[in-house]
């Protein structure tokens, strides 16, 4: 894999996270999964993956619980490689791609949307639409090229109003916290790039014919999910609203170090999970194995996610 502006991307991303240690590491294994329904086929993209310390997902959980969960589920304490499944969405009079995934300019082991495309049979001139779940650098900053020029030009591309609002405000950079503040610069320089190019929504909007937007804020204060529907069948682009398939199932109330707001991430993924497994809806989660698509189940008082196919 190129590391293309290796330098840039990990200075970027240990500002973003506090300085917390990031090494580069092979990529994380990608399982392609695809969902057909009615007319309408939705297939997990792979961007890559990212490579995070431990730490952050389980610094301040109860650690002993926290060993036997991850235990459980044959997850290290140290270095995490989530991978980053991007949806795409193809019917026969459009294809949606939701998120643009992290460009060149984040980290080397992501940005990869265009191979994956490419291994799709697509270009970037294909794709009609461009919806954001929100604005974090690994699913936004895919929206530039090296040169700062939009790669997908010729796509509507569309956001929610809450999200645009809190990115694009000037003083958000002073308020996110300095963890954060790579993340403020880099947002609002990219939506500034597409301004004449995005439409903005708000939660319960049919955003496009057989897509609902549901706001599920707290990862950011403008995180939205996307239901897709087609008759009965349905499946939720879920974004970083469940961030993990261990402990986000198995202990959806505990605090996430990857959510802005802790409190309100936890109350947001309780809900989602609840309304998944309540509802029979297939989830595609951005961080989820497996390709990220597959079903929510109650586990006892909890949940578990259950990847097509298994």
């Amino acid at each position: 894999m190129a590391l293309r502006n290796a330098k840039l991307g990990r200075r970027q991303f240990m500002a973003g996270i506090g300085g917390l240690a990031l090494c580069g590491g092979p990529t994380a294994t990608f399982a392609r999964s695809v969902m057909q329904f009615g007319s309408s086929e939705v297939i997990s993209v792979s961007d890559g993956n990212l490579v995070l310390p431990g730490s952050f997902y389980f610094d301040g959980l109860p650690q002993d619980e926290l060993d036997l969960i991850l235990a459980k589920h044959g997850v290290p304490r140290g270095q995490q490689e989530p991978p980053c499944n991007l949806t795409l969405l193809r019917q026969a009079d459009k294809i949606v791609l939701f998120d643009a995934g992290a460009g060149a300019a984040f980290m080397p082991s992501a940005g990869e949307i265009l191979d994956s495309l490419d291994a799709e049979g697509l270009a970037p001139e294909d794709i009609t639409h461009v919806v954001f779940t929100h604005a974090h650098p690994d699913h936004l900053w895919g929206i530039l090229d090296d040169f700062d020029d939009p790669v997908f030009s010729g796509a509507q591309l569309m956001i929610g109003q809450a999200e645009w609002d809190y990115w694009t405000d000037p003083n958000t950079v002073n308020t996110i916290g300095d963890a954060r503040a790579s993340f403020a610069v880099g947002a609002a320089r990219r939506l500034e790039a597409v301004e004449d190019q995005i439409s903005h929504f708000s939660d319960g909007d049919e955003i496009l014919p057989g897509i609902m937007a549901h706001a599920t804020p707290g990862h950011t204060p403008g995180h939205m999910s996307f239901e897709i529907r087609d008759g009965t069948q349905a499946v939720m682009v879920g974004g970083d609203a469940i961030g993990n398939a261990h402990v986000a199932f198995e202990r959806p109330e505990w605090a996430s170090g990857a959510d802005q707001d802790t409190d309100l991430g936890a109350k947001t993924r309780k809900r989602l999970l609840d309304q998944l497994a309540v509802d029979d809806i297939a989830l595609l989660g951005f961080h989820l194995p497996n390709g990220g698509l597959g079903r929510v189940e109650r586990n006892g008082s909890n949940y578990r996610f259950v990847p097509k196919d298994t």
